[in-house]
């Protein structure tokens, strides 16, 4: 074996060790405060006024979440939750693949116009208080709607999908038109099987976006009965930190009942998505390599 060979494998090796290293780290720093964050969810009162722990409290308890769980509205705010997130991802794909096809297409009549169009709203909006009247004027304020409706179309997403469908080979469609398909049956036949792995990735970073969004909520609702999940958790935040602030003895259980209170919240809101990321990976990593190359 010459110099030149057994240098590489010494780099080969260095450079093996340092991914293995740095891999380690930075499963320890995700998953250390992770795990301190459910544990501490678990923690009684007096566990948590303790503290001094990371891997396991003193003492495990379900309080925080009977907290959490007490108020009967929340089980309606998990149903406008999931409503919210399946409705608006269903109809947000489906509206930009609908775009996405027709702009694909060069001989579509000004296709150049929208495509600029479409770009301009990548990097401008009109503002929060003409977009608040646009939504009063459509009648969408205190409307489930307004969760859907507005979010049915992101030219991000859109461009992503035109660069998978300018992928698909030309002969697919054009004997599909030769065999009398139309246009809707050539997209809906041939398009958006193919697109599966590109329509998931969108449909992932859309659900995770309605999942946890409450602005949207905050700016345009204000029947409770419309709370998502998020703004119910939001509101049990903000009731403990003010009954923690009325405390005039500064009580220790109270701050660390409110503490325990905020953790379980955490838990509850982002145990969906961890359930569901693993599930949509690998259509996640194929639509985003897809999506990405352009000839």
């Amino acid at each position: 074996m010459n110099s030149r060979a057994i240098k590489g494998d010494i780099d080969s090796r260095i450079f093996n060790a340092v991914n293995t290293t740095l891999l380690v780290i930075t499963m320890i720093v995700i998953i250390v405060p992770l795990w301190n964050v459910v544990v501490s969810s678990f923690a009684s009162s007096r566990a948590l006024a303790e503290g001094g722990y990371i891997f396991w409290p003193s003492e495990l308890s379900l309080e925080n979440y009977q907290a959490v769980f007490r108020d009967s509205s929340i089980w309606q705010a998990f149903f406008i939750s999931i409503s919210k997130t399946v409705i608006g991802v269903v109809t947000h794909v489906f509206f930009c693949a609908m775009v996405a096809y027709g702009l694909s297409k060069k001989y579509v009549r000004g296709r150049k116009l929208y495509v600029s169009m479409g770009v301009i709203t990548m990097f401008f909006s009109g503002g929060m208080i003409p977009t608040y009247l646009l939504i009063k004027d459509l009648g969408l304020l205190d409307s489930f709607w307004v969760y859907i409706i507005p979010a049915l179309l992101s030219y991000y997403d859109v461009v992503i999908l035109m660069n998978f469908f300018r992928g698909v080979p030309e002969a697919l469609e054009e004997s599909a038109k030769i065999d009398g398909a139309g246009d809707w049956k050539v997209f809906l036949k041939i398009f958006i099987p193919l697109s599966m792995p590109a329509m998931a990735t969108i449909a992932l970073f859309n659900g995770v976006g309605q999942w946890n969004d409450f602005m949207t909520t905050k700016l345009y609702v204000t029947n409770e009965a419309l709370y998502p999940l998020q703004m119910k958790l939001y509101e049990i935040i903000v009731q403990s930190q003010t009954q923690s602030m009325q405390n005039i003895g500064g009580s220790v259980v109270i701050e660390t009942a409110t503490k325990g209170v905020q953790l379980a919240t955490i838990v509850i809101t982002t145990l969906p998505i961890v359930i569901i990321y693993p599930l949509l990976q690998r259509y996640f990593i194929s639509g985003m390599m897809l999506g990405a190359v352009k000839e």
